[in-house]
């Protein structure tokens, strides 16, 4: 190993995903499918469609095996993920345009599906947005997987090829990043690529420290080089020097003492400097995330989000199967309360199987979530029956999503009582005293919150529709994504308005969205009265830390002050300023890596 610094070689890509790094390079080499093209009789067509058909089976059944995987070894939320690709297994354009291309240019299936899929690749790849620019990788990974499949290539488990290495690829897909072995890679690195990506987010959530964007990294470096990854700042030392080692050793050393702080403080209450109790609950997709629940002491589930249970499935779970998961969160989770929402299909989650609706012009404004319930009482009185059995066993809510007004929830509730009379009949316990609250995320909801909350035990704000609907922003849209500000002060009032609507009637108001799992809003929503905040459980120790070094009172007086501002970009600013003056020297360290 190197011991003088003038052999040293930096490299600057994209910190992707946080940590620090040395090692030894193993550089794959990713060899191209060898696709053949050949023109088929037209007698042929019907067998190639049948190929094409039976290769997009058995991709889904890898696909939702890699996905369990993840689901296991990481998170259900980052499992997550391969939703996107299960959808463009699903995609009618794609497979109707592969056998129009077969049927018009007279190839073989696999030959066809290569280039429409590249073109789908190619106008993905041009998209100004990055977010949207980088699901050309998720295409290319399940065009991949569809061709290997059609013409018999393996696949190869990354994993079993690293020992104590740092992995360098011209790209890496998610499935490759899910088969890839925590306790053998060191790091990841990539000459293109995003912090958006697909694989980074796997890679961050498994805590593997990773750049990307390098653009020359294959070719400067070769296999058993040394080097150090500094994903913090999105560095490469290539041949690193003993005065490098040295200051990065400290940098370490510094990161985990304050992740360690963090930590601590996940262990505890949150708990402000002015003694004021604020319930910190945790956002679950199933019961697989309990075990980081109960580790980070949340109070409870503000936000069981129960359509995940319905996705890639070809019919809907019964009522028994619904239960038994219903139960095992209730009971493991017990006194603390776990709100159950009822299904929320529509918008970015499609319907699949025998549950699958027609296409929409815009899904996110039409047939979803409570409306979807209203017009299925099978499939809604099946997950209530379900949801009151599991009442019995723990501390459950119920909460009902989309709600526009006051009439859908009294017809929501008339389903309630329905059901919960029909298990009264058959003998079957459910607890008598439910409460029941109401998802406030249409502008119309906020506007009559006064008359919604005499209807409701309790509400919680879904900040992520809310604010896509009251600045009619499309949050995917990438020509009007930039215009979506949690700090709009639209937003803020509109915050304010169903908060003091809760107040006044006697109820808790928590917050779920996206804004509640930014420390940095954090303040905001404690200021404007919010009494809950639900986070994904991976970001509970940071929020419950700041939690811990601010003053209701101090947040409170900022919020007046915000409440005056007219500009968006000023109110980020000031909210931003408040953090980094209650983190103090932590919020440096943070923000500056630890350097």
């Amino acid at each position: 190993m190197p011991d003088t610094d003038s052999k040293e070689v930096v490299l600057h890509g994209i910190a992707a995903s946080p940590g620090i790094a040395h090692g030894q390079i193993f550089v794959l080499l990713q060899k191209e499918l060898e696709v053949p093209a050949y023109i088929i009789d037209p007698s042929q067509r019907d067998a190639e469609v049948s190929r094409f058909e039976q290769a997009l089976l058995v991709t889904r059944q890898q696909i939702m095996k890699v996905q369990a995987e993840i689901a296991r070894k990481v998170g259900e939320e980052e499992a997550r993920i391969f939703d996107a690709h299960l959808l463009v297994l699903e995609d009618q354009a794609l497979i109707e345009e592969t056998i129009r291309e077969m049927e018009a240019k007279g190839f073989n299936i696999e030959a066809s599906f290569q280039r429409v899929g590249q073109r789908y690749v190619d106008a993905f790849g041009q998209i100004d947005d990055e977010y949207l620019r980088e699901r050309a990788s998720d295409i290319r990974d399940v065009v991949r997987r569809v061709l290997q499949n059609l013409t018999g290539q393996v696949t190869h488990n990354y994993g079993k090829l690293l020992d104590q290495r740092i992995l360098v690829a011209h790209d890496i897909t998610p499935s490759e990043t899910a088969t890839l072995d925590r306790g053998s890679l060191l790091g990841i690195l990539t000459d293109v690529g995003s912090k958006t990506s697909h694989a980074v987010i796997v890679a961050r959530s498994m805590n593997i420290p990773a750049v990307v964007g390098l653009r020359t990294a294959t070719h400067r470096l070769k296999h058993d080089d040394w080097a150090l990854v500094d994903g913090y700042d999105g560095l490469v030392i290539i041949n690193p020097g003993e005065r490098t080692l040295f200051r990065y050793g400290k940098i370490q050393l510094r990161r985990k003492s304050v992740e360690k702080r963090i930590l601590a403080a996940a262990r505890g209450e949150a708990r402000t400097q002015d003694k004021e109790r604020i319930t910190l609950m945790a956002n679950i997709e199933g019961a697989g995330e309990l075990d980081k629940v109960l580790e980070f002491e949340a109070d409870g589930v503000g936000l069981f989000r129960t359509e995940f249970l319905f996705l890639n499935q070809p019919t809907p779970p019964g009522e028994d199967e619904q239960f038994a998961v219903y139960r095992e969160v209730a009971s493991r989770l017990a006194p603390n309360p776990v709100i159950i929402r009822t299904l929320d299909l529509g918008g970015d989650k499609p319907f699949c199987g025998s549950l699958a609706e027609d296409p929409e012009t815009n899904p996110f404004l039409g047939f979803r979530a409570i409306r979807y319930c209203l017009e299925h009482p099978s499939v809604f009185k099946s997950q209530l029956r379900a949801i009151l059995r599991a009442s019995s066993f723990g501390n459950v809510r119920l909460m009902f999503p989309m709600i526009s007004g006051v009439d859908e929830l009294l017809k929501a509730r008339a389903f309630l009582a329905e059901v919960q009379a029909e298990l009264r009949a058959e003998g079957v316990a459910f607890d008598e005293k439910l409460l029941v609250g109401s998802m406030i995320e249409i502008p119309s909801a906020a506007m009559t919150a006064d008359i919604i909350a005499r209807e409701s035990d309790f509400f919680s704000i879904g900040t992520n529709d809310l604010i896509q609907y009251l600045l009619a922003i499309d949050r995917v849209n990438d020509r009007v994504a930039h215009l979506y500000e949690p700090t709009h002060p639209a937003v803020l009032r509109c915050l304010a308005q169903i908060i003091e609507a809760g107040r006044a009637a006697g109820i808790p108001v928590g917050i779920c969205g996206e804004m509640a799992g930014d420390p940095v809003y954090a303040s905001l929503l404690i200021g404007l009265g919010a009494t809950e905040i639900s986070v994904s459980p991976s970001v509970l120790p940071s929020v419950k830390f700041f939690l811990q070094q601010i003053r209701i009172s101090d947040a409170k007086k900022m919020v007046e002050e915000l409440m005056r501002e007219h500009e968006p970009k000023a109110i980020q600013a000031r909210l931003e300023q408040f953090y980094r003056q209650h983190m103090g020297e932590l919020g440096s360290l943070i923000e500056n890596n630890g350097a």
